[in-house]
C-alpha cells in the first residue's frame, strides 16, 4: 500500500507542479467573462456554412462544408483567412493575421503587413474549420462599458457587430451581439463551499464510512467536469483529470478502510488543480463551458468544497491512526 500511494504522490507531483497560471489555463480563452458574444446569424443562408462563438465568446468558429472556399476578410476588408475545402489558409500579408495571435489584439504587427498587398497564403490546417479572435465581436477598451458603470444591476447590449465573409466575387455577413451580464454574487458561492467543506469534515469525524463514496463522488464530479472542458478545446486540463482520478482511487481505497494519505492527497488535488484553478467562473457572468452558468460554479463549488473537506479528513484519520505495533523480539531457540 505504501509503494502505491508513493507512486500517485510521484505522479501527481510530476503532473501538477508545473501547472501554473499558464499551465492551467494555456491559451488566452477566459474560463469566465463579463462579455457575452452571441452568433445571431448569416445575412443570407448559406447551405453547409455554419458560425458560432466558442470559447466563452473568445473566439469565432466557422465550418465551411459548402464545397468552396469562403474567406473572412480583416479589419481593413483585405482578405484575411480561407477556408477551403482541403483546408485553412491565412494571408501573411495581412495585419489582421498577427492582431488576432491574441485575444487582446496586443501582438506586434511586422512592417512587412499590407492589405493592399497581394495576398500570400500559408495553410494553417487541412480541415475545413477555423476557429479565430475577431475585436469586431470583443470589449477591448479598458474599465466597464458606460452603461455597466451606470447600472451594474443588468445586462446592457453594448452593440451589435458583423464580420465581413466572402464566396467568389459575392459578400456577406455573419451577425451577432455584444452584451455585458451583471457578475453573480461571488460570496455566496463561497459561503456554499466553506459550509460543504465543514459538513463532509463532520461528517468524516462522525463516521469514517462516509469518507470512500465522499471522496468518489467528488472525484468522478470533477473528472467529468475536466473531460467535458477538454473536449471543447479547453487546455491545461491534465491536472484537473488526474487529481480526479487520485480522488477516485482514494475513495475505493477508503471504502475499505484505508490509505487515508490518498484521501487527504485527493482532496487537496481536487480542491487545488479541479476547484481554486477555475474559481473565475464565481465572479462572472459568462462561462466556458455547455449549459447555464451555475452548472459549471456547481461543479467547481464540489472540487472546492468537498476537496477541502476530504483533505481535512484525510489528516484527521491520519492523526487518530494507532501506531504501527513494533515487531516482536524472536526467542532464541538456544535459551
Amino acid at each position: 500500500m505504501r509503494r502505491t500511494a508513493l507512486f500517485l504522490v510521484v505522479l501527481a507531483g510530476a503532473l501538477l507542479a508545473p501547472a501554473g497560471p499558464a499551465f492551467a489555463h494555456g491559451g488566452d480563452a477566459p474560463d469566465a467573462t463579463s462579455y457575452r458574444t452571441d452568433v445571431s446569424g448569416l445575412s443570407e443562408r448559406i447551405p453547409g456554412l455554419t458560425v458560432r462563438a466558442v470559447e466563452a465568446g473568445a473566439r469565432l468558429e466557422l465550418v465551411n462544408n459548402t464545397g468552396k472556399t469562403v474567406e473572412i476578410l480583416g479589419y481593413q476588408d483585405e482578405p484575411y483567412l480561407e477556408v477551403r475545402p482541403d483546408g485553412v489558409y491565412q494571408n501573411v500579408n495581412s495585419p489582421a493575421t498577427y492582431t488576432n495571435a491574441t485575444l487582446d489584439g496586443d501582438s506586434p504587427v511586422p512592417s512587412n503587413a499590407d492589405p493592399t498587398a497581394p495576398p500570400q497564403w500559408q495553410k494553417v490546417s487541412g480541415e475545413p474549420t477555423v476557429r479565430w479572435h475577431d475585436q469586431r465581436t470583443h470589449w477591448l477598451s479598458p474599465g466597464l462599458p458606460p452603461q455597466a458603470q451606470a447600472d451594474p444591476s443588468r445586462a446592457h447590449n453594448l452593440r451589435d457587430w458583423a464580420v465581413p465573409l466572402r464566396q467568389g466575387a459575392h459578400t456577406f455577413t455573419v451577425n451577432g451581439t455584444l452584451t455585458w451580464e451583471p457578475p453573480p454574487a461571488a460570496w455566496l458561492w463561497w459561503v456554499a463551499a466553506v459550509a460543504l467543506a465543514a459538513g463532509i469534515t463532520a461528517l468524516a469525524l462522525r463516521s469514517a464510512r462516509w469518507v470512500g463514496p465522499v471522496a468518489l463522488l467528488t472525484g468522478t464530479i470533477g473528472f467529468a467536469y475536466a473531460v467535458t472542458r477538454a473536449a471543447l478545446g479547453v487546455s491545461g486540463q491534465a491536472p484537473a483529470i488526474v487529481a480526479s482520478a487520485i480522488a477516485i482511487v482514494a475513495g475505493v481505497f477508503a471504502l475499505s478502510g484505508r490509505t487515508p494519505f490518498l484521501v487527504l492527497l485527493g482532496g487537496a488535488a481536487v480542491a487545488i488543480f479541479g476547484g481554486l484553478g477555475d474559481v473565475g467562473v464565481f465572479k462572472q457572468a459568462v462561462v466556458n463551458f455547455p449549459g447555464p452558468g451555475w452548472l459549471s460554479r456547481a461543479a467547481v463549488l464540489i472540487a472546492i468544497g468537498a476537496g477541502t473537506g476530504l483533505a481535512a479528513a484525510g489528516v484527521l484519520r491520519l492523526r487518530a491512526a494507532p501506531p504501527a505495533p513494533a515487531p516482536a523480539a524472536r526467542i532464541s531457540s538456544d535459551a
